[in-house]
């Protein structure tokens, strides 16, 4: 159905969208050093892992690791510059900024996953250790620990700064800040490097590097080919407990949590916002982190009906975007609804609830000894009983009683005068029912004297 396209371009695959994504890229002149350093890392993990392969370290394997992971924070920071360059689509309404995130996390992962696979070989070693050969372990040590330093101090990677500042601190920075405090405590001119924290990349970087130099000289002294693994195990312990906070953080911000550190301003700004004019209730709130820096929110503002929505939306806004970037607000007005009167159906003539009284009446048994008038049960011997309101049994069912006169009386039935011979036939000629007791049986107009004796004289 439609229009029919003859000539429609074929749709690219995902090779194709990569590729032309990569270009978009590759045209900015600030990717080209990221690309760089990329084809260099891969030239430098080929000679780690041929130097791996010729020692037989797996200790020197550990620290290879941490070279790969730069080269996923370096896909990180061209997935940062693609981000920048993409506008918000349909599909995407609030940008692409959550694909750093995806990126971070990813990486993260896939660190912690190379940790525990170190942490596998390393337990098989621990059962037959194989001899180790310290001919290239020193200098792929010393090759890997000044590529990954520059690689970190000469690239500025967005994502991943955001990250190690944002993210709990790790255990390995927290023994490190307290030998730094003591060092720092006896040269005071330290603390400008080692405090508050050091950057947690170079941290496992210098202790991944100190590890297997210790490695090197337990075997060159000593010929103890176990310290191999145990340096294994320590640089993979140090992996995964830098790594884990990172995950954390960035999974976090997938599942669209609200940062722990803006709840306080949040539920500050709401109640700024509450007290507003006009304002009646602020409420379906939710705040999330969007991307790293960028928090998104959406609230729902109920208002009095004479309050302007124009305005009103204009002061939420000014309060929130203070702290939200993203922000939806949706304004409605007050709407109440008039409460039901009546549980019953009421006659397509009656049209103005409040001229209706409702009186809860008790269900009788018989229908056929019931007074028309009273609806209570008709005794000729004793005068029509009083009605009896507020009286408990069951099977109550409320009546709906039409009030056609402008001030109420009685019972709202129609009143006036009416025929003697109509109030006898339903046998309510009894007297003492004058106006004083027109509210038991509904006529207030009934006179006082009415009937004749035997000799045509009028009875009292």
């Amino acid at each position: 159905k439609g229009t029919i396209h003859l000539f429609r371009k074929s749709q690219r695959s995902l090779v194709g969208k990569l590729t032309h994504e990569f270009r978009l890229v590759a045209a900015d002149r600030r990717s080209w050093k990221i690309l760089l350093f990329g084809a260099i890392n891969l030239i430098c993990i080929g000679f780690l892992l041929m130097w791996c392969s010729s020692t037989n370290s797996i200790a020197l394997t550990a620290y290879t690791y941490l070279t790969i992971f730069d080269l996923f924070s370096l896909v990180t920071c061209l997935i940062s510059y693609w981000v920048m360059m993409k506008k918000p689509s349909p599909v995407y309404s609030f940008g692409f900024e959550r694909f750093e995130v995806l990126a971070v996390f990813a990486s993260t992962v896939l660190a912690q996953l190379g940790a525990l696979f170190i942490l596998k070989e390393s337990a098989e070693r621990f059962l037959e250790q194989p001899e180790i050969h310290t001919g290239r372990l020193l200098v792929g040590t010393f090759v890997a620990l000044f590529f990954n330093l520059f690689t970190m101090l000469s690239i500025k990677n967005k994502p991943f700064a955001y990250v190690s500042e944002a993210a709990s601190t790790s255990w390995l920075q927290e023994h490190v800040a307290d030998l730094s405090r003591s060092i720092c405590g006896i040269i005071p001119g330290l603390s400008s490097i080692f405090l508050p924290r050091m950057n947690p990349f170079v941290l496992i970087d210098i202790a991944g590097a100190l590890a297997l130099c210790i490695t090197y000289m337990l075997i060159e002294i000593n010929n103890y080919f176990a310290v191999d693994t145990a340096s294994a195990i320590a640089i993979a312990l140090m992996t995964f407990g830098t790594m884990y906070p990172m995950s954390v953080y960035s999974g976090k911000v997938l599942l669209q949590t609200t940062p722990p550190h803006v709840i306080g301003q949040l539920d500050k700004l709401l109640r700024e916002v509450s007290t507003l004019d006009g304002v009646l209730e602020v409420r379906n709130e939710h705040f999330w982190t969007l991307g790293f820096g960028t928090l998104a929110g959406s609230v729902h503002v109920r208002i009095r009906r004479d309050a302007n929505e124009q305005m009103v939306l204009a002061h939420v806004t000014n309060r929130l975007y203070t702290l939200v970037s993203t922000l939806t607000v949706q304004i409605f007005k007050d709407d109440w609804i008039r409460p039901t009167l009546s549980s019953v159906p009421i006659a397509n003539n009656i049209l103005n609830l409040s001229d209706h009284h409702i009186i809860p009446m008790p269900s009788l048994k018989a229908a056929d000894n019931l007074n028309p008038v009273t609806s209570t049960p008709a005794k000729p011997s004793s005068p029509p009983p009083e009605f009896s309101f507020n009286t408990p049994g069951k099977n109550v069912s409320p009546v709906v009683l039409l009030n056609t006169q402008t001030k109420p009386c009685g019972l709202g039935f129609n009143h006036g005068s009416a025929p003697y011979s109509s109030v006898l036939n339903q046998g309510l000629g009894i007297p003492g029912m004058g106006l004083a007791q027109g509210f038991r049986t509904g006529f207030a107009n009934v006179p006082s004297r009415y009937g004749t004796n035997a000799r045509g004289q009028p009875r009292p």
